[in-house]
């Protein structure tokens, strides 16, 4: 991992590496529609959606005004935080994980509110597009010059 990430990218890796070991896949930076970016959505072994948003600070969480709308793009909702943040900021309604660079722990679970199946399709083959394209990019950086039709 390069050196440069920043505090959120942080505690991103190691919220996927606990998502992984729960059998989750995840990416990070995902659009599951126009205006919204999600730091981390993990899909579990049944199919089951969660994002996680991860905030390194009080400022970074307060200037966050659009969280409520990922409400409808997924199963379960979290917060990743450091050990260092003042949790009692975070709404009691949501899911909580502490996390650094290396682990995560999932602290309070977030309350379940099921996808529509039709919703769950579209998203589901949106992780598996934005991750294939993502890993191509990875193995062959002149492929995100190609236009695909």
């Amino acid at each position: 991992m390069p050196d440069d990430l920043q505090p959120g990218q942080l505690l991103a890796r190691g919220v996927a590496r606990h998502l992984r070991r729960l059998g989750f896949v995840s990416v990070e930076e995902f659009v599951p529609t126009r205006g919204l970016r999600v730091d981390v959505m993990g899909l579990g072994p049944k199919g089951e959606l969660w994002v996680i948003e991860c905030k390194s600070s009080r400022a970074d969480f307060q200037s966050d005004a659009k969280w409520q709308g990922y409400l409808d793009w997924c199963d379960r909702y979290f917060w990743a935080v450091d050990m260092a943040f003042p949790t009692e900021l975070l709404p009691e309604e949501t899911g909580l994980i502490i996390a650094d660079a290396y682990d995560a722990e999932v602290i309070r679970m977030a309350p379940e509110a099921r996808l529509a199946a039709a919703r769950r399709k579209v998203l589901i083959q949106k992780f598996a597009t934005h991750a294939a394209r993502r890993l191509q990019a990875l193995r062959d950086p002149g492929v995100m010059g190609i236009v695909s039709a």
